[in-house]
């Protein structure tokens, strides 16, 4: 598979560009800007890795060679220990080939990033609403069994139980890579504590999962937007309602609008505010690229509509169902209690073969 001159080529380049960040990052000026550091170290590791795997592939033809020699020997001891070994190799080939596949694809510059996790509720009153918080405390669990950190950005809580719309900010490692692929609409089916009749409601929620994105990513002109306060109608307690420390900006060239009033400080509020419009206007930014070169609309996020879905909560079923893998677990509790591996790792899978096919490797 990479035999050809002009793999090898490929691989000679990447090797000189791996020297060439080396040599960079032993200059004592990059030291001096730690971000600047950060980016090119972490270029130098990959291609270190692409490096390493490569030559690894080219030992283990080299080792075939020999092997394939013995193989023919006289001695039939000697066959069989060859024909043995040859099988080891071609197995421990095909794991680093595996490995140089995923390696080589185009790497999302996002993946690495902490990510905002918005939630709201959609088609379904109360339980939907009831649906979001519980997708909240799920994505928060799996946080937490992740070890990452989590910090609540704006809560828009609902007339009952549950909410009509939440932002999480999620850090930690590659967070984003993990989540991305829980953008969506989620629905649930379930008998609602207030259905006397015992039937079946069908409800959805929204998720969309955006990179954090830091001024360099996106710049927000001072006289793009407007910011307004006004006192706080949550839950915040007293202290909150009887100070204008509730913000509302509004960026007039997309018409977003982000509400913040968790905070009892004004200052806090309108940071936290201004991080989930940053993030909508990356996340926006990229959609528009990825629609010129893909030549047709993705929305991350339908309109909420029960049938547009990613994946279905079924109670009475104790099943969890993933439409675009056509997975089903039954073990809906442990899921909603943030047991998220299974799923999220498969996504990562699907996704990467599905990158590797459209790349024609």
């Amino acid at each position: 598979m990479f035999e050809n001159a002009a793999t090898s080529e490929q691989f000679l380049k990447i090797e000189e560009k791996r020297a060439a960040l080396e040599e960079e990052l032993n200059k004592p000026e990059l030291a001096k800007s730690p971000r600047d550091y950060a980016r090119v170290a972490k270029q130098h590791r990959e291609l270190r890795r692409i490096s390493e795997v490569w030559k690894a592939i080219r030992r283990i033809d080299g080792e075939s060679e020999g092997a394939k020699e013995l193989a023919n020997d006289p001695d039939r001891e000697i066959r069989e220990m060859a024909l043995s070994d040859l099988e080891n190799l071609r197995e421990r080939r095909k794991l680093l080939e595996d490995e140089l596949e995923l390696l080589l694809l185009p790497k999302d510059p996002d993946d690495d990033k902490n990510t905002i996790v918005e939630i709201r509720a959609g088609t379904g009153g109360d339980e939907a609403a009831i649906f979001a918080g519980d997708l909240h405390r799920m994505y928060m669990r799996y946080a937490e069994r992740k070890g990452w950190k989590t910090e609540l950005l704006t809560l828009n809580a609902g007339e009952g139980a549950g909410f009509k719309e939440a932002a999480i900010m999620v850090a930690g490692d590659k967070v984003h890579g993990l989540l991305k692929h829980e953008s969506g609409v989620h629905r649930v089916q379930r008998v609602p504590e207030t259905e006397s009749q015992g039937r079946i409601h069908t409800s959805a929620a929204t998720v969309a999962v955006l990179p954090e994105a830091d001024e360099v990513d996106v710049e927000i002109k001072q006289e793009d937007v407007r910011i307004d306060v006004f006192r706080s109608s949550g839950p915040g307690g007293q202290n909150v309602n009887k100070t204008s420390s509730a913000v509302r900006i509004t960026h007039a060239p997309s018409g977003l609008v982000v509400i913040c009033q968790d905070e009892k400080s004004q200052s806090k509020n309108k940071q936290r505010a201004m991080t989930v419009l940053r993030a909508r206007l990356y996340d926006a930014k990229n959609r528009e690229a990825r629609d010129k070169i893909s030549g047709e609309r993705r929305e991350q996020v339908g309109s909420g509509d029960r049938s547009e879905r990613i994946r279905t909560y079924n109670y009475p079923q104790g099943r969890v169902t993933d439409h675009r893998l056509n997975l089903t677990l039954y073990r809906l509790p442990s899921i909603m209690d943030g047991d998220l591996d299974e799923i999220v790792n498969a996504l990562g899978t699907h996704f990467r073969a599905k990158s590797l096919s459209q790349s024609g490797t």
